[in-house]
Formats: structure tokens, C-alpha cells, sequence
């Protein structure tokens, strides 16, 4: 049977927050995870601070799970030193049942994704479960390593990051957020991206093969 990724998270201090920008977030979150799915149902926020997606490509899956960390970090508050960030729990496995929603849907890969967000503990951004044992050890060794460098991302390696998931070369990305390519560069290797970018790329290995 077909696999999916289905990922859960939550907002890490949206709750600091004043109205207004708690709304204009979650309005703004809404709208990118929408454009993420075929149908708007496999994409919603709930309680004002968690969102759960159903995905059909799981390489896709496991970036746009960065991209979340990163979109939030981004939208952070610096002003008031409020920090966001997201956990995303990915859960990859079959689908049972589709409801008219996300949130009425059921099957392996739901299961895997919210039992594993609500375990994920203190410094855990980023968890990736299969119905493989195995790979799950192996997967959860690397991203040990992945979360001790995406928790101490700023909000400015997150926006280069972003768009580097997106795709968009050093160049294109300058052009995006008004720097220099030299700048661009500086942020990325701060971010240590390049070793975050290999152990993504080599768990995409484990969980498709």
C-alpha cells in the first residue's frame, strides 16, 4: 500500500504573543500549509497553536518539515525577544481512512506521528518515525545531531534556510532578502546547513528504501 507523511506540531511560544500577531500567524501558517496539499481538508491548524498535514511525497515531507522550523523561527519577535520555533513530529505509514479533514483521518502514519509528539521531549525539534525498528534507531541517531544545530538556528539563518529548502541558489536568495551573496554564505555555514542538508538527504535514504 501507498505510504504518506503526516506531520504534527505546535508552536513554541505563540502564547508570548499579543492578539494580533497570534492571528496574523496563524492566518499566514493556514494559507502555506493549504498551498502545500491538492485538498485544503489535508492541511489544518487547530488551537490556535498546532496544525497536522498530510503529504504525499515523503522527501518532500521531510524538507517542508524544516522549512515549518524555519517559517516560524523566522516569524519571530525580536523586538520583544520572543522566539519562535515549531516541533514537527513526521509520521510515515498508510493512510486507513481520509474524514472531510486531516483531523478526521486515520491510519498508520497518524499513528506514528501524534504518539511520537507526544513523546518528543526537552530539545527535540525534529522526530521521524516509520513502522521500521530499525531504521527508526538509525533515524533518530541522526537526528540527535540535526536538532542540537536547528535549535540554536537565528531568525536570520532561518529566512536563508527557508529559502534554500525552497531551492534557491546563494545568488537568488541575496537577491530575495536584500544582502550579499557573501552574507548569504556566512549565515548557511553558521547554520552549519550543508551538514544538516547530508543527514536529511540520508535519512530520505532510509525511510524511502
Amino acid at each position: 500500500m501507498r505510504k504518506f507523511a503526516v506531520l504534527t506540531g505546535d508552536i513554541i511560544n505563540f502564547t508570548r504573543l499579543n492578539s494580533e500577531q497570534r492571528q496574523s500567524l496563524v492566518v499566514a501558517t493556514e494559507k502555506l500549509l493549504k498551498s502545500w496539499v491538492d485538498t485544503p481538508g489535508d492541511a489544518e491548524v487547530f488551537r490556535g497553536d498546532s496544525y497536522q498535514v498530510i503529504l504525499g511525497d515523503i522527501n518532500d515531507a521531510i524538507k517542508k518539515s524544516i522549512k515549518l522550523i524555519c517559517w516560524f523561527k523566522k516569524h519571530s519577535d525580536t523586538v520583544n525577544n520572543i522566539q519562535l520555533s515549531s516541533r514537527v513530529s513526521v509520521g510515515i505509514g498508510t493512510i486507513a481512512y481520509k474524514g472531510k479533514s486531516v483531523l478526521d483521518s486515520d491510519g498508520e502514519a497518524f499513528h506514528q506521528s501524534g504518539r511520537y509528539f507526544d513523546k518528543m521531549g526537552a530539545g527535540e525539534t525534529l522526530t521521524i518515525q516509520t513502522n521500521n525498528e530499525e531504521i527508526n534507531q538509525q533515524v533518530t541517531i541522526i537526528l540527535s545531531f540535526i536538532n542540537l544545530f536547528i535549535n540554536q538556528w537565528t531568525p536570520n539563518q532561518a529566512e536563508v534556510i527557508y529559502l534554500a529548502c525552497e531551492g534557491y541558489t546563494q545568488l537568488k536568495m541575496a537577491e530575495e532578502l536584500n544582502l550579499n551573496q557573501a552574507a548569504v554564505n556566512r549565515r548557511l555555514k553558521a547554520a552549519s546547513w550543508k551538514e544538516v542538508e547530508k543527514g536529511i538527504l540520508y535519512i530520505n535514504k532510509l525511510v524511502t528504501e
